[in-house]
């Protein structure tokens, strides 16, 4: 969530999204392994991590976000029971955020590097194997170089915590123009860079974290999709483009629910991810003002409903 300290989120929804959320699931994929989660925190929804539980299974979701610093503060009883109640009610895991800001100085970076054991370790102990982050394209002062090689040692050192207690680490790539160039010196904003990025830092557990918005702006396509191991995705965000505008005139900050604006192709997207067996969570991460400002149930039935409009494309 920390990107939201560089965007400014204005948009609007399409007409429509309030209608009450699709749950038929008889014409899914047969093929299908991920499944549809609730990031709540992406969407505007206020919610703890116990409150996730019934607002999932209420609004028909298939995973729930785990949030390593409320883990942290159950009972040993609370979070076997937590966990009882996921397992009642057939809910898996999203992958959690990356508790480290990796992007600024040195001693911040080690300061908070410093905190990950632990939250790798409740993340273990709950049965979550999956955490991300995001990769800025540009820095002010890195040239692409110097940028790469802080990158892979300092997510290199964050992966090896990580790998040491089962889980898996994806990186995000930005790729909207307005955040590629907002500062002098480029620097990973593609699939095929994000996948030079992981070949360097060398670790069995990183993959990609893909996001459909993202990928439509750095104009890629479903066989390179199709060119990737499941292994290789962590996790995935699906989103929709903003109608009126050129890729090169996306904003980051201002996206859509898939299906939306119907400007990505979610269904050759989808079909990819089933096509090389894809098995984690696809969850919303539209950073949309309209969305945010709607009541928790609002937001959870318009999400739910974007969400499962698509995934039943495939």
């Amino acid at each position: 969530m920390k990107r939201r300290k560089f965007l400014q989120n204005s948009s609007l929804i399409a007409a429509g999204m309030m209608a009450a959320p699709v749950f038929g699931k008889a014409g899914l994929s047969p093929n299908r392994k991920f499944r549809v989660s609730l990031h709540p925190y992406a969407i505007g929804v206020k919610i703890n991590q116990e409150e996730m539980i019934d607002k999932a299974v209420e609004h028909n979701f298939e995973a729930i976000l785990p949030v390593p610093n409320q883990l942290q503060e159950m009972s040993g009883d609370q979070l076997n029971a937590f966990l009882s109640k996921m397992k009642e009610k057939n809910l898996s895991w999203d992958a959690a955020g990356l508790p480290v800001d990796f992007r600024k100085d040195e001693g911040l970076f080690r300061d908070e590097l410093k905190k990950l054991p632990q939250a790798a370790k409740i993340l273990r102990k709950a049965g979550a194997d999956r955490v991300s982050t995001w990769v800025m394209p540009t820095h002010e002062t890195l040239s692409y170089m110097e940028n790469f090689k802080q990158h892979s040692q300092r997510l290199r050192e964050a992966g090896k915590i990580l790998a040491d207690e089962g889980i898996r680490f994806g990186l995000e790539y930005v790729g909207t123009r307005n955040l590629k160039i907002r500062a002098r010196y480029p620097f990973v904003g593609t699939m095929k860079e994000m996948l030079e990025l992981i070949d360097a830092i060398d670790l069995p557990n990183m993959g990609l974290q893909l996001d459909s918005f993202h990928w439509y702006c750095s104009r890629e396509t479903v066989e390179d999709i199709e060119k990737l191991k499941n292994r290789q995705v962590v996790t995935c965000d699906l989103n929709d483009a903003t109608a009126g505008r050129t890729i090169d005139e996306q904003i980051d900050g201002e996206r859509q629910l898939p299906g939306d604006s119907g400007l990505i192709d979610l269904k050759g997207f989808m079909a990819a991810l089933i096509k090389i067996g894809y098995d984690g969570p696809v969850r919303a991460e539209p950073f949309n003002a309209a969305l945010n400002d709607m009541e928790n149930d609002e937001a959870l039935a318009a999400t739910s409903k974007a969400m499962w409009r698509t995934v039943n494309l495939v």
